[in-house]
């Protein structure tokens, strides 16, 4: 029987980790707190109650026999300590934690030995900033030339893919076909994708490439090919800039500082027009009197001057002390320093995150490398990511996102999309629909954690890009069960596949000269990318210490690949005819493989059909026959 994996903590992730584990067909033995047996979801899983930071809760969990662990609590405590106990419990199991702390995830894996420590923002964060740049991803990784995504293609009636060859759209739009499901057949996976079948209306095709290739293809297929982003003219910017530096300013302070300069006002022209001095001697003379409460030249003056000027005194003193206090009391606590980020708004073009969290942090930093011009919004003046934020050149309010002012400053409306990531579900739903509002046509992607009301979502509100981070996240959390180089795993045609990094490390790693494309056919391996390689050009490439061979594979022949590194040679070419013009590189092939010479090479080829060579791989042998089919001869596998 094959080795359990044991999941400690049955949240929201939890679940959705059993779920990938059940579809990679891994056991798996279920240790929560909480946890109820008759829990008709945990159907086919061991369930332990109890406590997984105590050994004996994890000795009947079978962690002496474990294949792996995966902890995914929700505290950050819990998941150390009990990570520490597993591996005093079993050296050997590999150990999957989650953690929150985004200091301690590289630092506690590079402690302990055989430990993954993942991060749910940090894996949810790609696809999302990739969904807002392309509008589309089931997946998302990274090589080497730079992210990759992995998406849906649907064939509408009538759609530009209608009618096309799959060979035609990979090779156009650098992509790379993953599955092909016809609305009338079996689905395609991988090797097995025909690259000369037609499209058809009802087809749907998975694909992976660059971003910026996918974001081309879909917004062609969608008909809304946006504008890049547009600024409005500097005159503009700056009358932004300054209605809304009114529009922070206290009312006590709007108040006040008319009356300041009505009284002012009206003291200069007493002493223009009553006692005849000129415009600035007047204007001198009320701020010296409001300022200082100093007395006027002369000792002759009108009892009206003195009583004018007693008046003023009092009133100059009460109205600058009010003031004063006033507008310090409001520069304390003002926050202007969203009026000057509305100079840096675009018109249109932008992308808008709201909630600057874990998750919408990850998302801006992922948007910037993607190139994309952000707006940030955030409900705390004192967040922790804020002041780095605006380090990046992101314009960045403080306010409630759930109101429409604060949507209107930040542009919602005529952005390219909005990302609704704040911590609340509730608050995520109520901007996605006040955007819809805004603008029935605008791009929103709302980040929830219930799987079930995510789709909800999509289906009765039209919302369809409603993301649930536990079902985001927890592929990777059983990728990561099979090693480091484990990139992610995606479901494509209700398939499982998983994207990995096969990296030579030295002369006697099972890897070391294989034939790239025997290695492909042995286990139907579909590769993405050789680092350091042109991969179109790399037919006949054996591999060398060093190479790292990203590929895809369904997770079953990627086990196969684990479990059985040097596959049986068992296999033989058999040629059964070919044409006068190959006879001499056939020739040349039997004198290799027999070690004879040029005569008896000569000799053998009169007697068909010939074992050409025998003890090879399957794709060793099928290689060979490729090889021979392109110099027009007829050979087969045995």
């Amino acid at each position: 029987m094959e080795r359990p994996v044991v999941l400690c903590g049955l949240g929201r992730v939890g679940r959705r980790v059993l779920d990938s584990l059940r579809g990679a067909g891994l056991p798996a033995v279920v240790v929560d707190l909480k946890a109820a047996t008759g829990d008709a979801r945990l159907a086919g899983a061991t369930v332990i109650t109890g406590d997984c930071r105590e050994p004996d809760v994890l000795e009947r969990a079978g962690i002496k026999d474990a294949r792996a662990v995966v902890i995914v609590t929700s505290d950050d405590l819990v998941n150390i300590s009990t990570a520490l106990l597993v591996r005093k419990l079993n050296p050997a199991a590999r150990v999957v934690v989650r953690m929150f702390n985004q200091n301690l995830i590289t630092r506690f894996a590079g402690a302990v030995k055989n430990t993954v420590a993942l991060s749910v923002s940090a894996l949810i964060a790609p696809v999302i900033a990739l969904t807002a740049v392309t509008g589309d991803a089931v997946g998302a990784f990274k090589l080497d030339a730079g992210p990759r995504q992995v998406s849906e293609l649907l064939v509408a009636e009538g759609s530009l893919l209608a009618g096309a060859r799959i060979a035609d759209l990979a090779r156009e739009n650098d992509l790379v076909a993953l599955a092909h499901v016809p609305a009338a057949g079996d689905a395609r996976l991988l090797l097995n994708v025909n690259p000369d079948a037609v499209l058809a209306p009802g087809d749907r095709l998975v694909v992976c490439g660059p971003p910026r290739a996918l974001v081309k293809l879909l917004e062609r297929l969608r008909g809304d090919l946006l504008p890049g982003v547009q600024w409005a003219g500097a005159v503009r910017r700056w009358l932004r800039t300054a209605r809304r530096t009114l529009l922070e300013v206290d009312l006590s302070v709007k108040i006040i500082t008319p009356i300041l300069f009505v009284t002012i006002l009206a003291s200069t022209l007493i002493f223009r027009y009553g006692m005849n001095s000129d415009w600035g001697d007047g204007l001198y003379q009320t701020v010296s009197v409001v300022a200082t409460g100093g007395e006027l030249h002369g000792e002759n003056k009108p009892e009206w001057v003195k009583v004018f000027l007693s008046v003023l005194k009092l009133a100059g003193a009460a109205l600058v002390a009010g003031f004063t206090a006033i507008l310090t009391n409001y520069l304390i606590r003002a926050r202007l320093g969203g009026a000057l980020e509305a100079r840096r708004v675009p018109d249109s073009g932008h992308t808008v995150v709201c909630g600057l969290g874990n998750i919408g942090y990850r998302v801006v930093e992922e948007l910037l490398a993607l190139g994309e011009r952000v707006v940030a919004i955030d409900k705390a003046a004192d967040g922790p990511y804020l002041d780095i934020v605006r380090q990046k050149g992101v314009p960045t309010f403080i306010g409630d996102s759930t109101v429409p002012a604060v949507l209107r400053q930040a542009r919602a409306d005529t952005a390219k999309v909005v990302i609704a990531v704040t911590s609340s579900e509730l608050a995520n739903i109520e901007i996605a629909l006040l955007v819809r509002e805004m603008n029935p046509k605008q791009r929103v992607i709302v980040r929830l954690i219930d799987p079930q009301f995510a789709e909800a979502v999509r289906d009765a509100a039209d919302i369809k890009n409603a993301l649930s981070v536990p079902a985001l996240a927890a592929p990777a959390f059983a990728a990561a069960v099979y090693g480091d180089h484990v990139q992610t795993l995606v479901t494509a045609a209700g398939r499982t596949l998983v994207i990995v990094d096969l990296v030579v490390n030295d002369a006697d790693d099972y890897l070391s000269d294989r034939s790239l494309r025997a290695l492909v056919l042995d286990y139907a391996l579909l590769p993405l990318a050789l680092a350091g390689h042109d991969l179109s050009a790399a037919r006949g490439y054996r591999l060398k210490v060093g190479d790292k061979l990203t590929v895809v594979a369904e997770l079953a022949d990627f086990e196969r690949l684990l479990r059985f590194p040097h596959p049986p040679t068992t296999s033989r070419v058999v040629v059964e005819a070919f044409p006068a013009p190959a006879r001499a590189t056939l020739a040349a092939l039997v004198q290799v493989a027999r070690g004879c010479d040029a005569p008896a090479a000569d000799a053998a080829l009169n007697a068909l059909p010939l074992v050409l060579r025998d003890g090879l791989t399957d794709g060793e042998a099928r290689e060979l026959v490729e090889q021979l089919e392109r110099e027009k001869v007829s050979a087969r596998v045995e």
